[in-house]
């Protein structure tokens, strides 16, 4: 007698879950309690509450990711909420890219001369946590496959 086929639930790459709360609890949690002091030129009023509103929406999208991170990877709202967030961190990455100088911080006169600033680097850093969730998607796919395969969950 032939034993059931076994499938792995929970894959390793679900790390980016996590990847991404460590890329975002700091603006998160700094955003919420003191907006005022994050390294940004100019800020005003209105600059202050918007960095609220986000840091609101961010801390959101970071316990979301908590949640969904011990999920099986065939659950739908894992699966959307990692589209979601691979829709934001590449958006982001692109906003970061093309955005002036707008944190007065630097690496140094030899990663200046490389255009290495800070606001490339978060901007790579988004890049890859979006990447990594697209990559997390593709390897995932089998898995959710399978599970629809074996009549694990209908999709009607």
């Amino acid at each position: 007698m032939s034993q059931p086929q076994q499938v792995q639930l929970r894959h390793p790459l679900s790390v980016v879950y996590l990847l991404h709360i460590a890329l975002e609890v700091p603006v998160a949690l700094q955003g919420l309690w003191s907006p005022a002091n994050l390294p940004f030129l100019q800020p005003n009023n209105t600059t202050l509450v918007f960095i609220k509103l986000y840091a609101a929406l961010v801390g959101g999208t970071c316990a979301a990711a908590l949640l969904c991170f011990s999920l099986p990877e065939f659950l739908p709202g894992k699966r959307a909420l990692a589209v979601g967030l691979c829709l934001y961190h590449v958006t982001c990455s692109t906003i970061l890219y093309n955005a002036p100088r707008f944190i007065p911080l630097s690496f140094g006169p030899l990663f200046e001369s490389y255009k290495v600033t800070p606001e490339v680097v978060w901007g790579t850093l988004h890049g890859l946590v979006g990447l990594g969730f697209a990559i997390w998607w593709q390897v995932t796919v089998a898995i959710t496959a399978a599970m629809r395969g074996a009549g694990g969950f209908k999709t009607d």
